[in-house]
């Protein structure tokens, strides 16, 4: 037949590659996705707690306090699910348990910092929170680009 519609034997045959293959275990990456999506909740809770006491359920409102946790829990967002993934593809590819954990407790840490700066108007440890995001992404950026 053609590429597009191979025939019935070749279905058979690529089946077969495919159930070969196993799926990597991540235990690392499995555990701060779960640590996260926690975290996710607990920024985000707070947000439905102050929208009912400002009366404002969409948008920022002009609530300082409102604006802030919104803006941790984007922040957060913005970042969070592009470390996972790279943290899923170096621990897939076999990198040292030690490499991925710091690359890890670096996006956490990070996260933490910056959420705690935002709640406290601390830029400090806004600053050192995002260090430490852009630390974890670089090193699982330099990790995959190394190993191609």
């Amino acid at each position: 037949m053609s590429i597009i519609f191979p025939d019935p034997g070749e279905w058979k045959a690529r089946v077969q590659r495919i159930e070969e293959k196993t799926m990597p275990i991540l235990p690392i990456t499995s555990f701060l996705t779960a640590a996260f999506a926690i975290a996710l909740v607990g920024l985000s809770f707070p947000i439905s707690l102050r929208r009912l006491k400002v009366g404002d359920m969409v948008g920022d409102s002009n609530d300082d306090s409102l604006r802030r946790r919104i803006r941790a829990q984007g922040n957060f967002i913005e970042y969070v699910p592009l470390g996972l993934i790279g943290l899923g593809l170096v621990e897939a590819q076999a990198s040292p348990a030690w490499l991925v954990v710091l690359i890890g407790g670096a996006l956490a840490l990070g996260r933490l910092l910056h959420a705690i700066g935002m709640f406290r108007s601390s830029a400090s440890l806004r600053g050192i929170g995002m260090v430490l995001t852009y630390l974890a992404l670089l090193l699982v950026a330099g990790r995959l680009l190394v190993s191609l």
